[in-house]
């Protein structure tokens, strides 16, 4: 899972990103592009590590790209090559400025939501009609056009004219054909408040249309991934924090892309796999290695609440909760899987 960062001029975009890699880096680098990979927390991997005592436990991971600003990016303008690099994200973050101080005008949040989304439209038409026009000209030509992809384009058309953003349309931000556009406007996206220190709240006219939005509070996030765990943890509990920022942001991003993790087990290595919900058991194992799906037999499974409710998988067969299920089968999250294949 790969997922952007974008906002507007001085909204906190590095230090949220700092944040959420808890990585600290020089200034001087501002200008470069930056990505951070970390280890998405889970409790059910520490567990099922101890009760396995693997040679390897790996985590799920979750990547964070930020690029770099360019000297002259306008005040309350973003910058359009921006936003072209981050095509290749499943997702995007929006960090909106929520604070004031010394230098700054008063924050206007719900409009700098409003102007990231236009441009994100504006920068679609143009990929849009574009390639309609292309389309156009090719069946003047004789060449063979899908028409499919002309109707689902003109659909998106309508919508950009209408500066509605694709991802209110999921059907279409989702459709096979239209895969290899990376529209902008069709990413979800996860719009988090940057608020002062002291300020908990929601802008109060954050507006219906914003459910997957969240605050944080970037420059207070930042100095605490700078401290040792004892200390990180007064700090928390001094400002009311139940998690870090870190962690609230990756269980957001997994619930906004429609993630869960499934996980295998052994002696050589306990391990975290993400996809999507409702994925089949077929496709799960390709995530692990293609042969699997290739020679696919079954898939042996249990859910993670019956495996340690059980204590070892040994008594979990005894009771009957380890299950043999069909290519079709849908992954749930938590469950423990054996993948039995023949190539």
């Amino acid at each position: 899972m790969k997922l952007g960062i974008t906002g507007l001029p001085s909204s906190g975009k590095s230090t949220v990103f700092e944040a959420l890699t808890q990585s600290i880096s020089d200034t001087g680098h501002k200008g470069e592009d930056r990505i951070g990979a970390i280890k998405v927390p889970d409790s059910r991997v520490d567990v099922l590590s101890d009760m396995y005592n693997p040679r390897k436990t790996i985590y799920a991971q979750v990547e964070y790209f930020l690029p770099g600003m360019p000297g002259h990016q306008k005040e309350n303008k973003p910058d359009r090559n921006l936003l072209t690099r981050v095509r290749d994200c499943d997702a995007l973050i929006h960090v909106v400025r929520n604070f004031g101080g010394y230098g700054f005008e008063n924050p206007e949040p719900c409009k700098d939501v409003l102007t990231l989304d236009q441009e994100l439209i504006i920068a679609d038409l143009v990929v849009v009609e574009k390639r309609l026009e292309r389309l156009e000209l090719d069946k003047k030509r004789g060449k063979p056009i899908e028409q499919e992809e002309i109707s689902l384009l003109t659909q998106c058309l309508k919508h950009l004219e209408d500066e509605i953003p694709l991802r209110k349309f999921p059907k279409i931000a989702s459709a096979h054909l239209l895969k290899g556009y990376a529209f902008l406007s069709a990413k979800p996206m996860l719009v988090l408040f940057n608020n002062e220190d002291d300020d908990d709240l929601m802008p109060p006219d954050k507006g219906d249309d914003l459910e997957n939005s969240m605050v944080i509070k970037g420059k207070l996030e930042q100095e605490l991934v700078q401290m040792s765990d004892e200390d990180a943890k007064e700090f928390l509990a001094e400002f009311n924090i139940t998690a870090s920022a870190m962690a609230r942001v990756i269980k957001r991003s997994y619930q906004l892309l429609g993630l869960i993790s499934f996980f295998t087990v052994g002696e050589d290595e306990v391990r975290a796999w993400t996809i999507k919900g409702e994925t089949q058991a077929l496709d799960a194992a390709e995530v692990i290695h293609s042969d699997i799906k290739k020679g696919f037999i079954r898939a042996e499974a249990i859910s993670y609440t019956d495996l340690t409710e059980a204590g070892a998988y040994k008594e979990a067969r005894k009771k009957g909760t380890v299950r043999l299920e069909g290519k079709t089968y849908k992954v749930q999250d938590g469950d423990i899987i054996n993948f039995r294949f023949n190539v």
